[in-house]
């Protein structure tokens, strides 16, 4: 903390401790222990699903928990990643590797466009500008005839990652997608915790300072905008693989709201919240399917009761208890 000396000098801050806390790496290892065993407990398909949608959920967190922008269109980018990276695969007929390269690609193009546009606003205009372009978004995969319409891109075929490893095997996939999630994970990690990350920070609490103090902060909104979507990008385009599919269920702005719900639900702006939050969701999607569209009601009253009792959300209050940063 800065303190004022006797002579009228200003002191310097007190040392801050780095590198990464040590909770957060027991946390990591724990996770991934625990993510290495789950396909030999739980059906990897379904545990391949939670992994998709908790990255999609730490790509729309690192946006709005440490950017302060709340977007309505995250879709649009999951799901234009999903449609390129299928018709990659099936018409084009390239390895799995390189489809969702290009899925990714079209994402951060797409995230270029539309955070260009989108940053000239603030708050709810923002929220409302991203909803608009994703619906664009979707009334184009609506019409275009290579996503195949209300038919969706079927039959997706895995192919061979680089060509060697054969990824028709559940397992192997399964693995494949657990090593492109954390690696992705981890590169958010980096993000949150680096220089970039502290400057995100300091916009979202008090835009006005950090203009004062020089920060270009436009850039900086476009910067982690383009980031987010590549991201969700990266999610929607490993989903297409794995499902074999791209509908426009990937595009619908249910999908946007659906993720918004995950990420407050695990604790936004905190690390690990979006992982739990979407595990939750895809959980009771999956296990409380046979109720049919009660299922939405349910989610909603799950969804208030966590909003009364968890401000934070789940991870937010387990941190707050133990007093850490999650």
């Amino acid at each position: 903390m800065t303190t004022q000396s006797e002579t009228g000098l200003v002191a310097a801050p007190a040392a801050r401790p780095v590198g990464t806390p040590r909770h957060h790496v027991i946390i990591f290892f724990v996770l991934l222990a625990l993510l290495l065993i789950a396909p030999f407990v739980l059906y990897p398909v379904f545990v391949m699903k939670v992994l998709c949608f908790a990255l999609f959920a730490s790509a729309l967190n690192l946006l709005l928990g440490f950017g302060g922008l709340l977007s309505f269109g995250h879709a649009a980018f999951f799901g234009s990643a999903s449609y390129v990276a299928a018709h990659a695969a099936k018409v084009w007929g390239l390895n799995p590797e390189i489809a969702i390269l290009l899925g990714v690609g079209a994402a951060a193009l797409l995230g270029l466009g539309i955070g260009a546009l989108a940053i000239r606003r603030q708050g709810i205009y923002f929220a409302m500008v991203t909803l608009a372009f994703a619906q664009m978004v979707y009334f184009i995969a609506v019409q275009a005839p290579f996503t195949g319409g209300e038919d969706g891109i079927q039959a997706v075929p895995r192919g061979r990652l680089f060509g060697v490893i054969d990824l028709s095997s559940d397992f192997t996939l399964y693995f494949v997608v657990l090593t492109i999630v954390v690696a992705a994970l981890l590169g958010i990690y980096r993000i949150i915790h680096s220089p970039f990350g502290q400057v995100l920070k300091a916009i979202r609490d008090n835009e006005p300072r950090s203009i004062s103090l020089g920060y270009k902060v436009d850039r900086y909104k476009l910067a982690v905008f383009v980031m987010s979507a590549s991201l969700a990008g990266l999610a929607g385009a490993t989903k297409a693989i794995v499902f074999q599919l791209s509908s426009l269920t990937d595009v619908y702005w249910s999908m946007s709201g659906e993720v918004v719900l995950m990420t407050l639900l695990g604790g936004m702006g905190t690390v690990f919240g979006p992982l739990v939050g979407a595990a939750v969701i895809i959980t009771m999607e999956n296990y409380l399917a046979g109720f049919g569209a009660w299922v939405t009601v349910i989610q909603g009253v799950i969804f208030v009761a966590s909003v009364m009792l968890f401000r934070e959300g789940i991870i937010g209050v387990i941190a707050k208890w133990l007093k850490k940063p999650l």
